[in-house]
């Protein structure tokens, strides 16, 4: 069993290092799916965060925009990749690298929540299988960002009360990733066909 599970582990990093080997069989990698949307609306994310964290932390314009950049930019690159890499170790770790079949609304529940990191390729049901494992990535993704973004923003403002930059951080973070909700909301309203 443990060698099963270290072979499935070899073959998906592989496919990480090694992109031209990937067949379309091999499932879907969430992150090469996610990270684009959240390169692209980093520049939005930190200009209304920093809007946000200079009004609520009484922060001048300059510090709440560098606090935002340092904050999301470790979020967005560290964070989420990482967390991530450990959501993919938890499904193949506990089986849900296999394909068991989506027949019923509770295994089509199982393919978007447990293995809404690495999607088995169910080619026919991709079109909205990829924008509801993107809505729940992001819950992880969510507390990932918050708490990363709480820490480098409680180092950065050491004279602001830590129960006021971490309630604030939430409060920023409730609002971005509601915005990046609508990603893969559009994608399920609007198919792709």
């Amino acid at each position: 069993m443990a060698s099963h599970i270290n072979k499935k582990l070899f073959i998906s990093c592989s496919l990480l290092i090694i992109p031209n080997i990937a067949f379309a069989n091999a499932g879907v990698p969430m992150i090469f799916l996610v990270m684009p949307a959240l390169a692209l609306s980093l520049i939005p994310i930190i200009i209304i965060e920093a809007i946000y964290l200079s009004k609520k932390l009484q922060l001048q314009e300059k510090e709440a925009i560098k606090t935002a950049t340092a904050s999301n930019l470790l979020s967005t690159i560290v964070g989420v990749p990482l967390t991530w890499v450990i959501l993919v170790l938890i499904q193949m770790i506990t089986g849900g690298g296999s394909a068991y079949g989506i027949d019923t609304l509770f295994d089509k529940a199982l393919a978007v929540t447990w293995q809404a990191p690495w999607l088995i390729p169910y080619e026919p049901e991709l079109n909205w299988m990829v924008p509801v494992a993107g809505l729940v990535l992001l819950v992880p993704f969510f507390f990932v960002s918050w708490w990363s973004e709480y820490f480098i923003t409680k180092k950065m403002h050491k004279n602001i009360e830590p129960i006021l930059v971490k309630a604030h951080v939430l409060r920023a973070n409730l609002i971005t990733y509601s915005l990046l909700s609508l990603w893969p909301i559009v994608m399920l309203i609007i198919p792709s066909d």
